[in-house]
């Protein structure tokens, strides 16, 4: 049974930049594509969250052309999220 955890913002961020730093590619292709997924997962997982922070911009906006604007962003964001989430780096 698959369980979620939290874990702080600022340690995803760290993590996710100590993976870009590593250089697998004298690795078995076995790792290269588990640090692969598992680079891709948490990008994918922080830009959601970024996403929904967008989401939450409509809802304070203060004004109506406030409000279309960040309307416009974040389904921009959402189309690009769902365009990276189809592409496979191999």
């Amino acid at each position: 049974m698959a369980k979620n955890v939290l874990i702080p913002l600022p340690l995803m961020d760290r993590i996710i930049e100590l993976l870009g730093y590593w250089d697998v590619s004298k690795y078995d292709i076995v790792i290269q594509l588990e640090h692969c997924d598992i680079t891709k997962a948490l990008n994918m997982k922080k830009r959601r969250l970024e996403l929904r922070d967008d989401y939450a911009k409509i809802i304070r906006a203060k004004d109506d052309d406030a409000k279309d604007d960040a309307r416009i962003w974040y389904l921009q964001q959402k189309s690009w999220l769902r365009d990276d989430e189809g592409m496979n780096p191999f």
